[in-house]
């Protein structure tokens, strides 16, 4: 998978080969916000449109040798790889493989390849990080009305909870638990944002931004040759207060935190953030982290790896994530810790 620019200078990545060198080093290793794209009131030389899928606001920008009819099939693709990687679409391979009661399900080639990039972020994570949560996240149901599930309701769902169940061969997938329920969610917008810059790099876009509900990634330059401005939204402030704006080229800007989807309710907080663990919303010292990185599904799980591990063995793991170009975590102390490449402005 490469974007295919113009500038042969250009930073040019690909999935597979980035995903390969970044679990290949980080098995040496001891272990492991919400973004908006922000630019000028220019729209002279490009096209934008703003749709509303995957439950969110999804933006595409693009410029260059490009017309409507290229964003029209830019969504069209966000449409059917939601149709793939939804947990809630009946008829998804994800929906299919949770409901095929243990049996092998013959899947799409890019969903085999997410469920294996998800369980190598579960075994290098030491199961922090772990795709078979499908049944919790469903019994918290952050989307629908606030609610904290019984003891024995986790407890049953906990039992489902184990990625080592899962077996990947070619484009079959069977989860040996057959109660078991995988969720991609947490790897899924970066993976489908990448693919969709792809698209549009391949097709004429000289530069091109694909914001997901804060998942960006970044194809060259704006139009005026200047870098792509985000500005990172600071976690539980009002609407339109920002920690500061960063600028990227060819990179992409994944950001997970516990601000995000949550309620309170008899004095807790609870977020969707869950420890696989205990069954509960993880508590860490991370409340949000945006990763800079130059494959996106590596920064979308590494985002929300940073805020379930803590900010400690984050900073130890992030220093060996080949694409790694830099990353912002907000601390519940209010710190902001930038490391890397990063220069928050």
């Amino acid at each position: 998978m490469r974007f295919k620019s113009k500038d042969t200078s250009a930073v040019r990545f690909s999935l597979k080969d980035e995903v390969a060198k970044f679990f290949l080093l980080l098995l040496f290793v001891l272990f492991i916000l919400f973004s908006v794209g922000c630019s000028d009131n220019r729209s002279d030389e490009r096209l934008s449109e703003t749709r509303l899928l995957l439950d969110t606001y999804c933006t595409i920008t693009v410029h260059g040798d490009v017309d409507n009819a290229l964003l029209d099939e830019a969504f069209l693709l966000l449409t059917e790889l939601e149709a793939l990687f939804s947990i809630t679409i009946e008829g998804s391979d994800v929906w299919r493989i949770n409901n095929a009661g243990g049996e092998p399900v013959a899947v799409d080639p890019r969903t085999a390849e997410l469920i294996e990039v998800g369980l190598k972020f579960s075994e290098l994570s030491h199961g922090m990080f772990d795709i078979t949560v499908g049944w919790l996240s469903r019994l918290w149901d952050f989307s629908g009305t606030p609610n904290v599930p019984a003891q024995s309701e986790i407890e049953e769902a906990l039992a489902t909870v184990d990625y080592r169940q899962v077996i990947v061969v070619g484009n079959t997938v069977q989860l040996v638990n057959p109660n078991a329920w995988i969720d991609l969610s947490a790897i899924a917008k970066g993976f489908m944002a990448y693919e969709i810059a792809e698209f549009l790099a391949a097709n004429g876009a000289e530069g091109a931004l694909v914001n997901l509900g804060g998942d960006i990634v970044a194809v060259g330059n704006r139009y005026d040759g200047s870098p792509w401005r985000v500005a990172l939204r600071k976690p539980f402030g009002d609407e339109g207060e920002w920690l500061g704006v960063i600028e990227v080229s060819w990179a992409c800007v994944l950001s997970s935190g516990v601000y995000q989807r949550q309620f309170e309710m008899d004095g807790g907080h609870y977020h969707h953030i869950l420890d696989p663990n205990t069954g509960m919303p993880v508590i860490s010292d991370v409340v949000s982290a945006t990763m800079i990185t130059h494959t996106a599904v590596i920064g979308e799980g590494f985002s929300t790896v940073a805020v379930l591990l803590g900010s400690e063995r984050a900073k130890a793991l992030m220093e060996n994530i080949p694409g790694f170009v830099g990353a912002v975590l907000v601390l519940e102390n209010g710190d902001v810790l930038t490391l890397g490449d990063v220069e928050l402005k």
